[in-house]
């Protein structure tokens, strides 16, 4: 029987903008791993304490950059274990 289980948290989601790139979205990682919070207003804290110095960086938000300011997103983790084919 395999174990599996979906929890819901927050995450931070990173968002630039530019001619270079175009449009890219991604979470916001801590080492390897997402950095996830039970709550939005412990997501949105975070990204005010990490990223809110973009607010005053009009510099970082023209060309070539793009950068805006992460926002909080509900997201589903699935934990599963991971399937290995077994020869026998």
């Amino acid at each position: 029987m395999a174990i599996r289980r979906t929890v819901e948290r927050w995450a931070g989601l990173w968002r630039s903008q530019n001619r270079l790139d175009g449009r890219t979205e991604h979470l916001l990682f801590h080492g390897c791993m997402p950095q996830l919070f039970r709550t939005r207003a412990e997501a949105r804290e975070f990204i005010k304490k990490e990223y809110g110095y973009l607010a005053d960086r009009p510099d970082l938000k023209r060309e070539p950059h793009g950068w805006k300011i992460p926002i909080a997103i509900r997201v589903k983790i699935t934990i599963s274990p991971q399937q290995q084919d077994i020869e026998t």
